[in-house]
């Protein structure tokens, strides 16, 4: 039995960052959807249905801490699991959780991204 692949849609605004992340994330077998905005985002995510998230904290517009909250805290979105990216982990956990279901710091190891993403997809 062939299994459906795992989607995973990344809001991040650097473009090269972008390309990096879904170039890993393909080669997993990954479904990736790559975004550079985010203003509408349960709009995104009624349009992508995406079993994970990848945003950046810092982003144009609205922050990934404000995209995880709204994610969270609508019923219909809030079993899709989140994983914020940030330069700067302090800064943004001064704000509080949001919410993720994990959080990683950059620059990242592939093997954590990847590990990372796998263990919110199988809890």
């Amino acid at each position: 039995m062939n299994k459906a692949k795992k989607k995973i849609l990344i809001i991040e605004d650097d473009q090269e960052t972008l390309e990096v992340l879904k170039t890993i994330l393909e080669d997993q077998h990954f479904e990736v959807v790559g975004l550079e905005r985010s203003d509408h985002i349960l709009q995104l995510v009624e349009q992508h249905h995406p079993d994970l998230i990848l945003t950046d904290y810092l982003l144009w517009g609205m922050n990934g801490g404000k995209i995880c909250s709204v994610i969270k805290s609508h019923k219909d979105t809030s079993h899709i699991k989140v994983v914020l990216l940030t330069a700067y982990q302090d800064f943004a956990m001064s704000f509080g959780t949001f919410g993720f279901d994990a959080l990683l710091s950059k620059p990242f190891e592939i093997k954590k991204l990847i590990k990372t993403i796998s263990n919110c997809l199988a809890a």
